[in-house]
């Protein structure tokens, strides 16, 4: 309760050091300190996001997961980068759509972070949709599949947002996957990368 309280209450002096910055002189230190001002306010909202949740208060219902996949994979390709999607046309499932999008964003996001391509692939396997997102990074060591998993752990060290996150990506991803009774893994390739894999009730 004191962490999302004193996060919460960090928006208001950051935004107004955001508005002050026009006042400083030097465009070299308004720069620097809006990259500062960026990198906190980044990690407010994945902390907040990260005690808040995005699960139970949101409805259940039928969507459309290759098309909301798809939708994430395009933006990222929009950004530039190499993204590809490959699975059916369409396939239905019951979840929430928002803990859904925020999950599959998280887990783009990260392998681009680390690698220059992900490739998202879908299947049904029996009464389960297996989602796996591929990564050409780096991977992971073995003993810390599992430890990046929970919250605020990093493998970079030097606590760059740019460079690591806030260390919470991964933790929402599981967070809200579970919450739709699904369950995530990570796997290392055995031809290099990383390999995360989803898997989600048909219904």
């Amino acid at each position: 309760q004191a962490l999302a309280a004193v996060s919460h209450d960090l928006r208001t002096p950051l935004t107004r050091l955001r508005l002050r910055l026009d006042d400083l002189p030097d465009p070299a230190l308004q720069r620097s300190m809006a990259s500062d001002i960026d990198e906190m306010e980044q990690m407010v909202e994945a902390t907040l996001s990260y005690l808040k949740g995005d699960g139970p208060d949101e409805p259940v219902r039928a969507i459309d997961l290759v098309a909301l996949l798809d939708t994430i994979v395009n933006h990222a390709r929009d950004m530039g980068h190499d993204a590809e999607l490959e699975g059916p046309a369409h396939l239905v499932v019951d979840t929430r759509m928002l803990g859904m999008k925020r999950a599959f964003s998280n887990l783009v996001s990260n392998a681009l972070r680390y690698g220059t391509q992900v490739r998202v692939g879908v299947q049904r396997r029996d009464a389960e949709v297996v989602v796996t997102i591929d990564d050409n990074g780096p991977g992971i060591p073995d003993d810390k599949l599992d430890a990046v998993l929970e919250p605020f752990v990093r493998l970079e060290e030097s606590r760059n947002v740019a460079t690591g996150g806030v260390g919470l990506g991964l933790t929402i991803a599981k967070n809200n996957i579970a919450t739709n009774c699904g369950t995530l893994r990570l796997a290392n390739r055995s031809g290099g990368g990383l390999s995360v894999i989803v898997a989600l009730p048909v219904s």
